[in-house]
C-alpha cells in the first residue's frame, strides 16, 4: 500500500532515487531508499534544494494508486467522509511527525528502526521496522490480485477476475518468478518502475476521470442514483425516496470497516517525509507541501472514485476489478471498446512493475538491523548482486500461504479485503510506535537538532494515535458490504496474523538478548 502502503502502494516519475518512497500502498518508487535513510545514505545527491511543489508532487505520487478506487467507490457519497478522515487524521499527522523524525536522524540508516529505537530501545526499533517490512509482504497478494483482474480483462476473460483459483495461481506464479529475477539485482527493474507509474497509474487514472466527466455530461444513468433501500450502508430512505448517504451509517461498526482499507491507501508517507530537511526552509515549505499534496490526493481519489461509482451499480462493484468494470462500460459508451485490452495491460504493467521493483527493497531495509546483531545471521545472506536471498525466500513462502486464501474463500473480493485488513492492522501498530517515539524524543531529547520541527507535535501525535487505534479496531471487524461468511473465521485470520507478526520480532530480539548474556 503503497502503500503506506495500496503502498503498496507503479512508480512515480523521474526524481532521484533518494526522493522515492519505499513503502507506500501505491506500488510507487524504487527500492533504493527503503530504510528511510537521509539524502546522504548510499546515494549521490545534488546540492539543489527540493522545492515546495516538487515535495508536494513527490508526496502525492507516493500515495496515489488505482487499486483503492473501487473500495472508495463502494462507499458511494460517504466516500467524502472516508477520504477526508484519512487525509486529515492520518496523512497529515503521519507526514508532519515523520518529517521531524526523519530530519533529526537524517544521514543515518534505519528509518523507523532508528526513530523508535532511540525512544524505546533497539528491541522496539527492530519491531517497528519488522512491521514495516511484513506489512509490505502481506500487501503483495492484494496488488497482484488487482493485476490479475486487469490481465483477465486484457485477455478478454473478465470472468477470471472473480475466479479465486486463477487469482491465487497468478499471484504465486508471478511472485516467485519476480523473486528469482530479483536475485540478479534491481538495476533493470528500477527502470520498469519509472514507466510503471506513468503508464500504469497516471494514464489510466486520467482516462477514467475524463470518461467519468463525459458520462456525467451525457446525462447517462448514475450508479449512486440507483441505490435500493436494502443497501443501508450507503443509502437511506427519506420521505419514501431512496437517497445516497453523505455520512456513514453508525448503527453498526461493520458499516465502517472499509475505513481501515481506505486508510491503508494513505500509508507510506513516512519514508518520503525524511526529505523535508532537503528543502530551503523546511519549517515553512514542508507544511505547505503537505497541504498541497493532501488537496491533490483528495481530488484525484475523489474524482476517480466518483467516476467508478457513477458507472458501476453498487451491488455489482467488485473490489479487485471495479476499475476494469468501469472502463469496460465507459469505453463502450464512447465506442472505444478496442482500447480496453490496452488499458488493462497498462494497469497490470503498473502493478507488476511496482512489485518487481520493491521485491527486494523492504528486505534490505530490515537488513540494517543486522549491524546491531538483532537479525539472525542466517537471514543476512545475500546474492552476488546484493539481494537479500533468504529474506526474499521467506517473503515468497509467506506470500504463497496468504495467496492460498484465494483458493479457499468463495468470494475474491472478500479475500482481497481480508488481506488489506491484515496489512492495515500490522502497519498501524508501526505508526502507533512512531507517534509515541516522536512524543518521547521531544521530552527526552528536547535539544536534539531537528532541521524540521512539526507544529503542535504532541497534538498531531495524539490525533494520529487515536485515528490509528480506531483504524486498527475496524480492521478486525468484518465489513457489512461483503459476504464474509463466517465472521468468526474472518476475525480469527486477521487476529492470528496480526498477533503472530507482532510477536515474532519481539521473540527474535529477546532471544538475541538472552544469547548476549
Amino acid at each position: 500500500m503503497v502503500n503506506t502502503k495500496e503502498q503498496p502502494k507503479s512508480t512515480r516519475p523521474v526524481f532521484t532515487s533518494a526522493t522515492k518512497s519505499a513503502y507506500g500502498k501505491s506500488s510507487n518508487g524504487t527500492s533504493d531508499n527503503t530504510t528511510g535513510n537521509g539524502p546522504t545514505a548510499g546515494t549521490n545527491v545534488k546540492s539543489k534544494k527540493i522545492t515546495t511543489m516538487a515535495m508536494a508532487f513527490m508526496t502525492a505520487a507516493a500515495i496515489i494508486s488505482l487499486r483503492g478506487l473501487p473500495m472508495m467507490a463502494a462507499e458511494e457519497m460517504t466516500m467524502f467522509f472516508y477520504i477526508g478522515f484519512a487525509t486529515i487524521f492520518f496523512l497529515i499527522p503521519a507526514a508532519l511527525v515523520s518529517a521531524e523524525l526523519g530530519s533529526a536522524f537524517s544521514g543515518q540508516e534505519g528509518g523507523v528502526y532508528k526513530w523508535v529505537g532511540a525512544a524505546f530501545g533497539k528491541k522496539w526499533g527492530f519491531t517497528a521496522i519488522w512491521l514495516q517490512w511484513i506489512q509490505n509482504v502481506v500487501w503483495y497478494p492484494t496488488v497482484l490480485a488487482f493485476a490479475a483482474a486487469a490481465i483477465a480483462y486484457g485477455i478478454g476473460k473478465p470472468e477470471l477476475a472473480s475466479n479465486g483459483m486463477f487469482t491465487g495461481i497468478f499471484i504465486i506464479a508471478f511472485y516467485w518468478i519476480a523473486t528469482f529475477i530479483a536475485f540478479g539485482g534491481t538495476k533493470i527493474l528500477s527502470k520498469v518502475t519509472s514507466w510503471g507509474f506513468i503508464v500504469g497509474t497516471v494514464l489510466p487514472g486520467i482516462i477514467v476521470i475524463i470518461l467519468g466527466i463525459v458520462w456525467f455530461a451525457s446525462k447517462k444513468p448514475l450508479g449512486f442514483e440507483e441505490l435500493t433501500a436494502a443497501e443501508t450502508t450507503v443509502a437511506t430512505v427519506v420521505n419514501g425516496k431512496v437517497s445516497p448517504r453523505w455520512f456513514p451509517n453508525l448503527a453498526n461498526l461493520q458499516n465502517l470497516s472499509f475505513l481501515s482499507g481506505i486508510v491503508l491507501l494513505f500509508a507510506g508517507v513516512e519514508v518520503q517525509a525524511v526529505h523535508a530537511s532537503d528543502m530551503e526552509s523546511p519549517k515553512k515549505q514542508y507544511p505547505l507541501a503537505i497541504f498541497i499534496s493532501a488537496i491533490i490526493v483528495f481530488l484525484l481519489f475523489t474524482f476517480g472514485s466518483l467516476a467508478i461509482a457513477a458507472v458501476v451499480p453498487n451491488s455489482q462493484l467488485k473490489l479487485e476489478s471495479g476499475l476494469m468494470q468501469a472502463l469496460t462500460t465507459m469505453l463502450a459508451s464512447v465506442k472505444m471498446s478496442w482500447a480496453l485490452p490496452i488499458l488493462a495491460f497498462c494497469v497490470a504493467f503498473g502493478s507488476l512493475g511496482g512489485v518487481l521493483s520493491w521485491i527486494s527493497g523492504p528486505s534490505k531495509g530490515l537488513l540494517t538491523t543486522a549491524k546491531d546483531g538483532l537479525l539472525p545471521e542466517k537471514l543476512t545472506e545475500t546474492t552476488k548482486a546484493g539481494a537479500p536471498k533468504n529474506m526474499m525466500l521467506i517473503q515468497g513462502v509467506i506470500v504463497t500461504v496468504l495467496a492460498s486464501l484465494y483458493f479457499i474463500m468463495k468470494n475474491v473480493s472478500v479475500a482481497f479485503f481480508l488481506l488489506s485488513a491484515l496489512t492495515v492492522a500490522v502497519y498501524i501498530i508501526m505508526y502507533i510506535l512512531m507517534y509515541a517515539a516522536a512524543i518521547v524524543l521531544r521530552k527526552k531529547q528536547p535539544n536534539m537538532e531537528r532541521p524540521y520541527k512539526a507544529p503542535a507535535l504532541y497534538l498531531l501525535a495524539i490525533v494520529g494515535i487515536l485515528a490509528a487505534v480506531f483504524a486498527l479496531v475496524l480492521s478486525f471487524i468484518p465489513p457489512a458490504q461483503l459476504p464474509v461468511g463466517n465472521p468468526v473465521s474472518y476475525v480469527a485470520i486477521v487476529a492470528i496474523g496480526t498477533v503472530g507478526f507482532f510477536i515474532i520480532p519481539l521473540i527474535i530480539a529477546n532471544r538475541k538478548k538472552a544469547k548476549a548474556k
